[in-house]
């Protein structure tokens, strides 16, 4: 009677395990539809292209270059004892011009200074008589002038000259005089605030 009773349990609880299973199935069929309609496929994405060694600049954004101006880094040296101007630009003399300078009881300040003023065809003013003598062949300044030093008063500075033969002595009353056509030369190598040295 118990053992009966038992296999007929056990055939009911088959049955239903039976009848269960495929019901179980059909839910997890569903559930893994809605999975795949809810999932959101991603694009397959190609591995970055790595720039090669020392062209980064192909990759990377520059910096603008600022353009190169021919004046910058520009500076004059005079030297008082040789009679001599040097351009040095970036450490290297572009040029150089012989030179007079200041006489005895005038003698052309030394020092560290900058171009202060530059004149194409300047008027020269006696320092005395105030006389004012224009831009030509008699102008003491010739035809370029480039001013370094000023004590407010009087002005001290790189000119022309119509007398070339006092080039290379102590003549002046502090300026530097220069053959017309270096003073021209002179005038388009350097600017407004270009720095100025004299030395002994």
């Amino acid at each position: 009677m118990v053992a009966s009773l038992s296999a007929a349990a056990l055939s009911v609880a088959l049955q239903q395990q039976v009848a269960a299973e495929p019901a179980a199935n059909s839910i997890n069929r569903a559930i893994a539809q809605q999975r795949s309609k809810s999932e959101v496929k991603l694009p397959d994405l190609a591995a970055p292209e790595l720039p090669p060694l020392g062209e980064a600049f192909r990759y990377l954004p520059q910096e603008p270059k600022a353009a190169e101006n021919p004046l910058e880094e520009v500076r004059l040296v005079l030297r008082l004892r040789e009679r001599r101007v040097y351009v040095y630009r970036k450490n290297k003399v572009q040029a150089s011009f012989p030179v007079a300078v200041g006489k005895d009881g005038w003698e052309t300040p030394t020092g560290s200074f900058k171009v202060m003023q530059m004149i194409k065809d300047p008027v020269w003013e006696h320092p005395w008589t105030g006389e004012l003598v224009p831009a030509g062949p008699d102008n003491p300044l010739g035809t370029r002038w480039i001013g370094f030093w000023t004590d407010g008063k009087n002005v001290i500075g790189f000119h022309g000259t119509p007398t070339p033969e006092s080039i290379g002595r102590a003549a002046s009353h502090g300026c530097v005089r220069m053959f017309d056509k270096d003073a021209q030369a002179l005038f388009e190598k350097v600017a407004v605030g270009t720095p100025v040295i004299v030395e002994k």
